[in-house]
């Protein structure tokens, strides 16, 4: 297996836990919190969605498709528009409600496809390349996206566990 294939699967693997656990829920499931610090579903896809959108489009030298696609807009959450959830409070977790599932696992698939796109025009040559220096020691291009793969994966099983709570409450 490839590099690039292998990067492909793991990113795909994120949208299948994505999809099963906010798939089909209300805005109300999705808001869901099993405790008052918790973090609800509608937050942790959003936050790992906005994560995976920023730090590609970063490594990419691109624009995210949050703010180059409306979906800061179409969210409208009283954020700033370049947050991606890093250090919110429990206030700051209860304000991410969203209208719909469809609005997060869309806004995932955007990102999702725009992370594919990227991926499948690496090289292993590429995975070497420096794109952080603010880390002792830099961040390689391999490091980043195994790191985006890793924070979205967990962040993926917190939502599919939080609806397995809401659903046998």
């Amino acid at each position: 297996m490839t590099s690039v294939r292998l990067l492909t699967d793991a990113f795909g693997r994120i949208r299948e836990v994505v999809h099963g656990a906010a798939g089909g829920l209300t805005p109300a499931q999705l808001a869901y919190r099993p405790a008052e610090e918790a973090n609800s579903i509608a937050w942790l896809v959003w936050h790992l969605t906005r994560i995976q959108d920023d730090h590609v489009a970063g490594a990419a030298g691109t624009g995210q498709v949050w703010t180059g696609g409306g979906w800061a807009e179409r969210f409208g959450l009283p954020f700033d528009v370049l947050d991606t959830g890093y250090g919110h409070t429990s206030e700051e977790v209860a304000a991410v409600r969203v209208g719909s599932a469809d609005l997060l696992t869309d806004y995932h698939d955007a990102v999702h496809d725009r992370t594919a796109e990227y991926v499948s025009g690496l090289t292993d040559g590429d995975l070497e390349r420096v794109v952080d220096r603010s880390w002792d020691p830099p961040v390689t291009l391999a490091v980043r996206l195994v790191s985006v793969i890793s924070d979205d994966l967990q962040h993926a099983g917190q939502a599919a566990y939080v609806r397995g709570l809401l659903e046998s409450a």
